[in-house]
């Protein structure tokens, strides 16, 4: 087996459905299988989606063991010479998987790679590469240097917003929410952690790689990350695992800086808490911001069917979309997203474009959004996608449903 991808849902049933419709059609010909690991989810995750795509092999826990447990979990069941850990609430590109495959066959120092992770609304996710969070680049971070100079390769290597994003890279952490390893460096170094029950192991497994001599690299092959969809982030929860990581982070590779450790552990509780209050401000609001009727004014674009089914989700959700329904046999230059780009930008009134996942590849659609952000004049639209196979829309922050 060459490559084993591993996904582990908690409750997020409609991204994981995207994700693996995403990942079906990105393995089509490689020599690869897909293990779900699910974290005694309640929303029927397990039982809809194993009669949906019954090639991926499914574990059901009868309680959360967290991330770390639930990919170790998998990749001791499986045997191959890569594992992908990948988030369910990601969405890749036909041609990604194929591409790092290659590039680790070719680049025997290669640990682990990371992709291009884009936001919903096609802007660059800083977080698809960072510099190990050593004390003194924590500290540059908290103290705001790493945003007054983010290009700088001293107060900036948080971000490493000084490497070219359109470039292949060394880099020093990987995200865990798509993190390609080879397996015999895991053998060397050991799984993940699981003293981190979520948040904080993707940084140690690749810091603990650079340790052992391999390099990780950033590769920049677009993926969407609904960044936190798989979390609640707007939970105590969310913000006690979170920064509590980091402080496991600490307390295992820099016990010995005591006096910037104090510092660091200092920050670390004082940003936890202005975030957790934050976040419970930004929960507050939510409650009394504009209906999702003005939230989402949607411009539909699809098959004809596709386009019937979203016009009837909306009726009965009461929001508000705009169809523009194409014929699939139609020539390639009159299909979106490679044409009729002017008369989608022509309407103003739309803030998210939704497209229909049967009748476009996500390679397109990931094009599409990445090169529309960079339009000074096009900002405001952000992704959605629906597919008719599971009757849902997804968007960064929210799914509805066709009800039957």
């Amino acid at each position: 087996m060459k490559l084993t991808i591993v996904i582990v849902n908690y409750n997020v049933k409609s991204y994981l459905h995207q994700c693996l419709h995403s990942v079906e059609r990105a393995i089509r010909g490689m020599n690869a299988q897909v293990v779900v690991v699910d974290n005694a989810s309640t929303d029927g995750s397990v039982e809809e989606l194993s009669v949906l795509f019954p090639w991926v092999k499914f574990i059901a826990n009868t309680e959360n063991v967290g991330f770390s447990c639930a990919n170790n979990q998998a990749i001791r069941e499986t045997k191959s010479d890569y594992v992908l850990l990948l988030n369910p609430d990601t969405v890749v590109g036909e041609e990604v998987l194929e591409a790092c495959v290659a590039f680790m066959d070719c680049h025997a120092d290669a640990g682990a790679v990371g992709v291009k992770m884009l936001k919903e609304d096609g802007d660059f996710a800083w977080e698809s590469r960072r510099g190990v969070p050593t004390l003194t680049t924590s500290f540059y971070k908290m103290v705001g240097l790493c945003s007054l100079f983010p290009t700088s390769r001293v107060f900036g290597k948080y971000y490493m917003r000084y490497l070219d994003e359109n470039e292949v890279n060394r880099i020093e952490i990987i995200s865990g929410a798509f993190m390609m390893l080879r397996r015999s460096a895991l053998n060397e170094v050991g799984l993940l952690d699981e003293t981190f029950f979520m948040y904080g192991e993707d940084i140690d497994l690749s810091y603990r790689l650079l340790k052992a001599g391999y390099h990780n690299y950033y590769l920049p092959y677009p993926i969407i990350h609904y960044k936190g969809e798989s979390t609640q982030k707007t939970s105590f929860r969310y913000v006690r695992n979170f920064y509590n990581a980091m402080l496991i982070f600490y307390d295992k590779h820099f016990r010995n800086h005591k006096w910037m450790s104090w510092l660091v552990r200092m920050g670390i509780y004082a940003m936890g808490s202005v975030e957790f209050f934050w976040r419970q401000y930004y929960r507050f609001a939510a409650r009394v911001q504009e209906n999702d009727a003005e939230r989402y004014k949607m411009l539909v674009v699809g098959s004809t069917e596709m386009c019937h089914e979203m016009e009837e989700l909306c009726r009965q959700n009461q929001l508000k979309c705009t169809l523009l329904p194409l014929n699939p046999h139609e020539e390639e230059e009159h299909t979106l997203p490679l044409g009729q780009i002017a008369e989608l930008r022509a309407c103003e009134s739309s803030n998210y474009v939704v497209f229909d996942t049967e009748m476009f590849s996500y390679s397109d659609i990931l094009s599409f959004i990445e090169r529309e952000h960079l339009r000074k004049d096009y900002e405001h639209m952000h992704l959605g996608l629906y597919s008719m196979a599971s009757k849902a829309l997804v968007f960064w922050s929210k799914c509805f449903y066709l009800h039957p």
